[in-house]
């Protein structure tokens, strides 16, 4: 690990998870802040909180770390679990000796935070669960997904996924954006984005929902087809005293309306 990640400004490094896993994880800022904690969609990375973490910058500690199967972490094949994604995560805070952060999630993120809300709650202080759910009732498209994956790799399925990630219009008015987007997507592994998605494809967390305690805030995307403005607001109704809120994008809303994103951020965590 190059230097001491507890001191330094900005540190860059892998931590072990509990089975062996190699996890990147990039921290930034001073240890006297408050922690807070990003978690990456499937098929994503870390860079994809880059805008989110520069309008934060010098109010929090920021821990970012690139899910199994994705971006600079092990290409590990399945089985995966939530379960599992969830205590890689309390593995990146113990090894920075970090008891209590903040989370902010967004789609698969979402899940795992859901999982860690319900399960270590001492562990998490507020809640941001962004275009996500806590159930999928059909696994049928993930097996397509799966069987798309397995046959051309996770570039046979790029153009789908980024027209679901982002609506049209903003895909038309800012198309750098979309190409980056695209790019981080087919650098997912095959082996963790099929893990990923069958951990999806049997996704059922409604009994959890109920016993998430923290101050939680649910952020749906209007234009959201994999993860729907519904699904979002039931999953808020089913937490007690949620909030909600609604941006005016598709799936990966922090990209899509990254300013309105970080001021819903930065105003709930400063609640």
């Amino acid at each position: 690990m190059p230097g001491d990640p507890k001191l330094s400004a900005i540190s860059t490094f892998n931590i072990r998870s509990a089975d062996g896993c190699s996890l990147a994880v990039t921290v930034e800022g001073e240890p006297s802040l408050p922690a807070l904690m990003f978690s990456n969609s499937m098929g994503a990375d870390s860079s994809m909180w880059d805008q989110q973490v520069s309008d934060l910058r010098g109010g929090f500690r920021i821990i970012r770390y690139d899910a199994r199967g994705h971006g600079r972490s092990d290409p590990r094949p399945g089985p995966y679990s939530i379960e599992m994604l969830a205590r890689d995560a309390l593995s990146v805070l113990d090894s920075l000796e970090i008891e209590q952060a903040h989370w902010c999630g967004i789609s698969l993120g979402g899940i795992i935070g859901q999982w860690l809300g319900a399960n270590a709650p001492a562990r998490i202080n507020r809640l941001v669960l962004s275009n996500t759910t806590n159930y999928f009732p059909n696994p049928a498209p993930w097996q397509a997904r799966i069987d798309a994956v397995k046959k051309g790799g996770v570039s046979a399925i790029a153009d789908a996924v980024i027209a679901g990630w982002l609506s049209e219009e903003f895909r038309t008015r800012n198309p750098h954006a979309a190409a980056q987007a695209r790019e981080m997507l087919i650098g997912t592994s095959n082996e963790g984005y099929i893990a990923c998605c069958e951990v999806l494809s049997r996704l059922d967390q409604r009994d959890l929902s109920p016993q998430i305690a923290c101050p939680t805030l649910v952020i749906a995307g209007r234009h959201d087809k994999s993860t729907p403005m519904d699904a979002g607001e039931a999953l808020s109704q089913l937490i007690p005293n949620a909030g909600f809120t609604v941006l005016e994008a598709a799936h990966i809303s922090n990209i899509e309306q990254p300013q309105r994103f970080s001021e819903q951020l930065r105003s709930f965590l400063h609640e």
